[in-house]
């Protein structure tokens, strides 16, 4: 068989093309990686198996496994079919801040807290957790003596060190 100059583009070309969709695949199954060892997860699931969802409706509820959902490597839980399906829809606008983590430690410098999961408050359409126990108590108390915008400001900046 006979090799022509348009044979060997087209087998380079295709060559590139799969090459580059290998290299775009790994991309995401690293940044899905590390954005996993980020989240406060509590046995592979985040939010300790609440539902976030349901923190927007100002009742949050523990979710159910059999309502699960992994978004970018990230596994959440349910309390319902329609909250799975809400948060499958816009999974952006109900995945806590974060990682979910203690927004205030963020903003007081100390980096990664564990939450509570009742302890919580949504500003401007944004989930932010809070630490609720011994010695410290609730930390969105604190966060409550400041303005949401300087303390949101701050937790963003140290959020971005964290992640590097």
């Amino acid at each position: 068989m006979e090799v022509t100059p348009k044979r060997t583009m087209k087998t380079t070309l295709l060559s590139i093309i799969l090459t580059l969709a290998a290299a775009i695949s790994a991309l995401g199954q690293d940044s899905q990686g590390v954005r996993e060892q980020h989240y406060n997860l509590k046995r592979g699931v985040a939010l300790q198996g609440w539902d976030p969802v349901s923190y927007f409706s100002g009742s949050p509820k523990e979710g159910n496994s059999a309502h699960r959902v992994a978004y970018q490597g990230v596994t959440y839980h349910f309390s319902s079919a329609a909250n799975a399906a809400a948060f499958k829809a816009e999974p952006e606008k109900y995945e806590p801040q974060y990682g979910g983590w203690c927004a205030y430690a963020l903003a007081v410098g100390n980096g990664k807290v564990r939450i509570d999961p009742e302890s919580y408050k949504v500003v401007d359409g944004k989930l932010f957790l809070f630490y609720n126990q011994f010695p410290f108590g609730n930390t969105l108390n604190k966060w409550n003596k400041g303005s949401d915008k300087a303390q949101i400001a701050i937790a963003d900046a140290a959020w971005q060190k964290e992640k590097n």
